[in-house]
């Protein structure tokens, strides 16, 4: 006989609803607390334009006035050699990032959730100087998509977002 039946498969949902589960995008959920709610800091740099960029494409652009959350965002980025041939050239490189963001609520001031979000990627400079500048600039947008999906996660992750 099989360890998992179909009786099994009824009684997750209510294991879920148990632990405190509780879907992102539903009504009251913190996917529709922040939809079009949050106002995103300026960027200051290519790096942070195009965090900015993912972020309010995942969040919703706000309104410049009536949202309820302020979003602060740094980015920094670090190059390392990768792949060094024994002729001391560079094949490859890789791009380390880190952002710190901060979120705080427009009525209160209080800061609601804040953390750091890391990553890397890296790409291939064994190509012409057109193909590694490109590269780079993919590995950048690539960088920039990866730290914006890692913040979105843990906003929606954190507690007291939902009503």
């Amino acid at each position: 006989m099989s360890l998992f039946n179909r009786r099994t498969l009824l009684l997750m949902p209510l294991a879920l609803a148990a632990c405190g589960f509780e879907p992102v995008y539903a009504p009251g959920g913190s996917g529709a607390a922040l939809n079009g709610q949050v106002a995103v800091s300026a960027p200051n740099s290519v790096d942070s334009y195009m965090l900015v960029q993912n972020l309010e494409q995942r969040l919703g652009r706000s309104a410049t006035s009536g949202n309820e959350y302020n979003l602060d965002v740094n980015v920094s980025t670090a190059f390392r050699a990768a792949a060094i041939t024994t002729t001391n050239e560079t094949n490859r490189y890789t791009i380390e990032g880190s952002a710190n963001y901060a979120l705080r609520s427009n009525a209160t001031g209080q800061v609601i959730a804040s953390g750091t979000v890391n990553n890397f990627v890296g790409y291939s400079a064994a190509g012409s100087t057109v193909s590694t500048l490109a590269d780079e600039r993919d590995a950048r947008e690539r960088l920039m998509v990866i730290l914006s999906d890692q913040i979105i996660a843990e906003l929606y992750a954190a507690p007291g977002l939902g009503t």
